[in-house]
């Protein structure tokens, strides 16, 4: 052999050798960086999940193997789950956190994982089924809102998504039988709900189902297709909503109303097997802090009070005695001046009216901020069949592709949900300076670890979607006197979640009780049965919203206390929402380095150690 060969093919060997060398333990074992421990964490919760690929839009087009695919959620994949946590947690406790210069993202990852592990024991105390986020709503509005069809292949695997319906719910129901078995049953209002939704899902006639309209939608935009495609693809789809997705549902309903037979009364997180350390467990994941039910109890009565305190005179300058502040909130919201036409019409300019709002906060907040998103913000409806048990508004993040927009969606079922002067307020959580900035803004994060850009902490992103609707106001967005009461209202509504969600979980409330303290933020009698139910079925996530905005405050005054005249409001918001997500006590950490390095910066100035 020439010797050219000789190196060559030794070369080749050695590159080789390499390549497993580093591959085999970054696959299987301890990576030797902590950043490939990350993508491997990363790529690990990805491909177990093929709907959180289609929601993220991470991969480009050549590399889509998942769109066909639905998530396993069986019992076995969530013990699966567990297992792969638990370890992945071993291996990054066995890196010398020392050595690493990024300690957040190794600390976001740690408290992420950990929560994680520490709620093993808890895994099965949810409710499958519930009327807020259960499987039986989330799925279809996975298929019409996440899942894109803009080529045939899209179309094919749309199809392919709606035959696994009938797999998807049989674990769905496996689950829920476990849970049963245990003693974890959703309360009887709960299955209630969900059968009235379910049985309305399956009414139409297969080819009048929205699932069905929204392919046909969607081929009629498509050019990639001919007409007898269209019409094949067509028929497969009404052959899979009449074959699939209608028997899923059935059996769906029969297990719901073989549950509801036995359901309880009860509804608080007590009633559950170990239910106090449930919820304590539940209340640190949403809150991100270790207050107790207790505490933040007593924090929620504190602000309504605060709240309350300032409404009555600004509401006795509007002509309205508040001494039933509930009465005269609910009778300064139905005055026919603040109301939009119950018609088609009216619903089409409640959602302009949204637009106009956000394209003016817009305009007027981006000198407050360094970073903003790129990706846009569209206003959309919620999809009818989702009305009678969604939120008045919410909002979902863009994917990663830009293919689609961040979304915000207006529930239209009762136009009265969208009164003239609180109509601000809503724009400014979900949209602009709320939900789209902060979330559009993590995506676009560089320079640290992927999964910085995607990881969700509730007490962040709900603490800053609140916090926005206060810096709109402070920003001159809510001058008039009826826009303020509007914000403080939405406010005074956070707080009493405080009141309520502990009150429900921690101190035996009942639903009754729940609503009847309520009924003092002046929402229809609908709104305040459906937020208190929606605390039954997710406790503790409804106390994240204030909690999150409180600790944004305190860290704002904190560093404006000590820089004083140059305190920046660009700088510190950018300090925010550049770290993405995380835990409270990580983001304080965030925001003291950085009022040090601005000390050290400023003549004259001491850095002061928190």
């Amino acid at each position: 052999m020439r010797p050219w060969k000789k190196w060559t093919l030794v070369g080749i060997g050695l590159l080789f050798v390499a390549a497993a060398a580093f591959i085999v333990p970054t696959v299987w074992f301890k990576p030797y960086s902590v950043n490939h421990f990350y993508g491997r964490v990363f790529l690990r919760f990805a491909l177990q999940s093929p709907m959180l690929l289609s929601q993220l839009g991470v991969l480009p087009p050549f590399l889509d193997f998942h769109s066909d695919e639905l998530d396993d959620v069986s019992p076995e994949a969530e013990e699966r789950t567990f297992r792969m946590v638990q370890r992945e947690l071993g291996i990054l406790r066995s890196f010398d956190r020392g050595a690493i210069s990024d300690t957040i993202s190794y600390d976001v990852m740690e408290w992420f994982m950990e929560d994680l592990v520490e709620g093993q024991r808890f895994r099965f105390h949810g409710f499958p089924l519930n009327q807020f986020s259960g499987a039986q709503s989330e799925l279809p509005s996975f298929m019409l809102n996440v899942h894109q069809i803009r080529r045939k292949k899209d179309a094919r695997n749309y199809l392919a998504r709606l035959e696994a319906f009938e797999r998807y719910f049989d674990q769905v129901i496996a689950g829920s039988r476990l849970r049963a078995a245990r003693g974890i049953t959703p309360p009887r209002f709960v299955l209630e709900r969900v059968l009235t939704e379910m049985r309305g899902f399956i009414s139409p006639p297969p080819e009048e189902h929205v699932l069905y309209t929204n392919l046909r939608s969607a081929l009629d935009t498509l050019r990639d297709i001919s007409a007898e495609e269209r019409r094949v693809l067509l028929l497969r789809g009404g052959a899979a909503i009449r074959g699939r997705v209608y028997p899923a549902y059935r059996k769906l309903i029969s297990h719901a109303e073989e549950l509801e037979r036995n359901a309880s009364e009860d509804d608080g997180a007590w009633r559950l097997p170990d239910g106090d350390a449930y919820y304590a467990h539940m209340l640190r994941s949403s809150t991100t802090t270790d207050l107790s039910a207790e505490q933040i109890h007593q924090l929620g009565l504190r602000e309504v009070e605060r709240i309350e305190a300032e409404l009555r005179p600004l509401l006795a300058r509007q002509g309205y005695q508040a001494d039933d502040l509930g009465d005269a909130l609910m009778r300064l919201r139905e005055e026919p001046r603040f109301q939009w036409p119950d018609t088609d019409e009216g619903r089409a300019a409640i959602l302009e009216e949204y637009r106009r709002i956000i394209v003016e906060a817009s305009s007027r907040l981006a000198p407050l901020f360094g970073m903003q998103p790129a990706a846009p913000v569209v206003v959309e409806r919620v999809p009818q069949f989702r009305e009678a048990t969604s939120a008045v508004a919410s909002y979902q993040q863009p994917t990663l592709d830009g293919a689609r927009p961040g979304k915000f969606f207006v529930n239209l079922r009762d136009v009265a949900d969208h009164a003239r002067f609180r109509m601000r307020t809503v724009a400014y959580h979900e949209a602009i300076p709320g939900h789209h900035f902060q979330l559009a803004t993590q995506q676009q994060l560089k320079g640290g670890p992927f999964f910085r850009r995607v990881i969700p902490f509730t007490a962040y992103t709900e603490g800053w979607g609140l916090y926005a609707e206060q810096l709109a106001a402070e920003s001159g967005l809510q001058d008039d006197p009826l826009d303020r009461i509007g914000y403080l209202v939405d406010e005074l509504w956070r707080a009493v979640r405080l009141v309520v969600d502990t009150g429900i979980h921690s101190k035996r409330w009942s639903r009754s009780d729940a609503i009847a303290y309520m009924r003092r933020t002046g929402k229809p009698e609908k709104d305040i049965v459906a937020e208190a139910e929606r605390y039954v079925v997710l406790p503790g996530q409804a106390t994240s919203y204030k909690v999150g905005q409180l600790k944004i405050l305190e860290l704002r005054e904190r560093a404006r206390a000590h820089l004083g005249d140059r305190f920046d409001i660009r700088g510190f918001h950018d300090v925010v929402l550049g770290q993405g997500a995380v835990p409270l006590a990580i983001l304080e950490r965030a925001v003291d380095a950085w009022i040090q390095s601005e000390l050290q910066r400023l003549p004259g100035r001491v850095a002061v150690t928190q």
